[in-house]
């Protein structure tokens, strides 16, 4: 058992990692390095994203990062990670309500132009227009015509957003069915998170291969070459939010690029831009 005298007595963080190892169990201790790697390395590429958001401010570039999964998929601890040192002035989260009854009445899209990236800002979008392409239909929350009309219009609105020179990432975070059950458990037991849990969230797992083929339909229809979809294989959070991260940083070429000496080329085990295979990443 670690005493407060391990905490006082050694000067450095080896020494106290060794006293550490000689007093816990093996695997307590190889979640402890785990842990330390990974707080490490999420630490230097934040300090890339922050290069990244100069170089955005200064060059007027509008950029949006889409995240979209199924619930408990990691999008939101992903979002806090990418945002956490960045300067708020050219940075938002968009994480829209259920729209209102005057914006059921109005063009879909429309909600969400106003939310787009002003010059110079990065947006990150906790769901977006999307939603209206897998957990609408799934839960009956439009009818069939609004769903068709939606899957031919949204190419053609996210080409006219490319071409007026937005860049547009969509992530599309993929979890397992057990992984997402226990997460669910664990939201429920503590009552910090009960929040998260809504009635939605019951019916996902019951509902989790309609999901599976509304998703597999977006995924097949919307992904382009001008806006491709981007699988994160996220049943490990950790590498789901460092991967991510390298993923953004590695589609542009701004001002010190690289300057935190750490690797920014995402590992295609956990993400790859989506294709079809026999062996999908996505789940």
């Amino acid at each position: 058992m670690l005493t407060q005298d391990d905490f006082f007595r050694n000067k450095t963080v080896e020494d106290f990692l060794r006293s550490v190892k000689s007093k816990i169990e093996p695997e307590r201790y190889q979640h402890i390095i785990a842990t330390r790697q990974y707080e490490k390395e999420l630490l230097k590429l934040q300090a890339e994203l922050v290069d990244l958001q100069q170089w955005v401010a200064k060059t007027k570039r509008r950029v949006c990062v889409i995240f979209e999964g199924r619930d408990a998929s990691g999008k939101g601890g992903a979002i806090r990670r990418f945002s956490e040192h960045l300067n708020p002035r050219s940075m938002r989260v968009v994480a829209l309500t259920k729209p209102t009854d005057n914006e059921k009445g109005q063009w879909y899209f429309r909600r969400y132009i106003k939310e787009l990236s002003e010059p110079g800002e990065i947006v990150f979008f906790d769901r977006s227009w999307y939603n209206r392409a897998v957990v609408e239909p799934v839960m009956g929350f439009c009818n069939d015509i609004q769903y068709k009309q939606f899957m031919v219009q949204v190419p053609e609105f996210e080409h006219m957003l490319y071409e007026d020179g937005v860049d547009i990432i969509k992530f599309w975070f993929s979890i397992s069915k057990d992984e997402q059950e226990r997460r669910f458990e664990s939201r429920l037991q503590n009552p910090l998170k009960q929040w998260k849990f809504s009635e939605v969230d019951k019916e996902g797992q019951k509902l989790w291969d309609k999901y599976t083929y509304y998703k597999e339909q977006m995924l097949g229809k919307t992904h382009t070459a001008f806006c491709p979809w981007v699988i994160v294989q996220s049943n490990t959070k950790e590498a789901a939010r460092l991967e991510s991260i390298r993923y953004v940083l590695s589609r542009f070429d701004y001002k010190g690029k690289g300057s935190s000496g750490t690797n920014i080329m995402p590992d295609p085990n956990t993400v790859q831009r989506y294709h079809r295979m026999v062996k999908q990443i996505d789940l």
